[in-house]
């Protein structure tokens, strides 16, 4: 790798897709064959105790490369794309100077606007005002939050469930702090550093040519984390006795559906059900994302020689 100091940006790969399209094995590919670290790009995988309903790569594949951004952070705490930025480009840096590759793999596209693109004026959470969100929704309920948000921010609600608490939690949150629309401020143009700019980033995003392709993988996965065991992980975090379901950590994919039955809410095959379902949902809101992301160079996840192909471009880049 070049470093910071060159005139022409290094190249930085970066191997993004929805869940289960196969990051981590195009990843280990390339890793067995050049001198790679790999810096995680996703929002679940910060988080310790968390490794079976993550999907987290094993012992033996964080073997095979050392892995950054992974096991960072007590399912207590936050995380937030600010920390993930300032972490991903200080990691680049020092990869870069050991003579490896960085290559950024993940399906949190969020961290990966934020790592590119800079970060929006968004006031930092303030516990006062969820205590005061979360006393009115605990009274009225979130749709009627929901409804209130409407009224001060309709682009933010409009793209919200109803029932869709952290997200609503955090608009209103934004208004009530700043006076401003959520919508307005994100719209508004992004604050960039230099770090940023010695970097040139390569999205190569590994897209469905089928989505009912995924989607039984996606079953087939969640199927088998139930398996090895992903609801005994959950009573383990749930016996820590200092875990809300509200939390960042707690409201992952699969983990709010196992939360809800280990409360008696639902039943196991609901469970399982609502489980599957998320995830589908995520992975659409991934493919929403990078659809729209038209500098990126596509490898059909479907196709058996896609790790090939991956592990082809990134070596034709570099």
């Amino acid at each position: 790798m070049t470093s910071s100091t060159s005139s022409i940006p290094a190249p930085i790969p970066c191997l993004l897709g929805p869940t289960a399209s196969g990051k981590t094995a195009a990843a280990l590919a390339l890793a067995a064959r050049r001198p790679v670290e790999i810096i995680s790009v996703d929002s679940a995988l910060v988080y310790r105790e968390m490794d079976i309903g993550t999907a987290k790569p094993t012992e033996e594949e964080r073997a095979v490369a050392p892995h950054h951004l992974i096991d960072i952070v007590d399912p207590a705490n936050a995380y937030s794309a600010a920390e993930f930025r300032s972490d991903a480009l200080r990691l680049i840096g020092e990869i870069s100077a050991r003579g490896r590759l960085p290559l950024l793999v993940g399906g949190t596209m969020l961290y990966y606007k934020a790592l590119t693109q800079g970060l929006n004026d968004l006031p930092a959470a303030d516990a006062d005002v969820r205590a005061t969100l979360d006393a009115d929704a605990a009274r009225d309920g979130w749709p009627a939050l929901h409804a209130r948000l409407v009224a001060v921010d309709p682009v933010t609600a409009a793209r919200l469930a109803p029932n869709d608490s952290q997200r609503i939690q955090r608009a209103l949150e934004v208004f009530m702090l700043t006076g401003q629309a959520m919508s307005t401020l994100l719209a508004a143009p992004a604050r960039t550093d230099d770090a940023a700019l010695a970097w040139r980033f390569v999205p190569i995003a590994l897209e469905p040519s089928e989505r009912s392709v995924l989607h039984a993988r996606i079953e087939k996965r969640f199927d088998a984390m139930l398996a090895n065991g992903f609801i005994d992980e959950v009573v383990k975090l749930r016996e820590r006795g200092d875990l809300l379901p509200e939390m960042p950590s707690m409201r992952c994919v699969g983990y709010r559906q196992v939360w809800e039955y280990l409360d008696g809410a639902v039943d196991y095959s609901t469970m399982r059900d609502k489980g599957v379902f998320a995830t589908r949902q995520l992975c659409k809101r991934q493919l929403t994302w990078l659809r729209s992301m038209t500098e990126r160079v596509v490898v059909d996840c479907c196709d058996p020689s896609a790790t090939a192909q991956v592990v082809s471009l990134i070596e034709e880049m570099i």
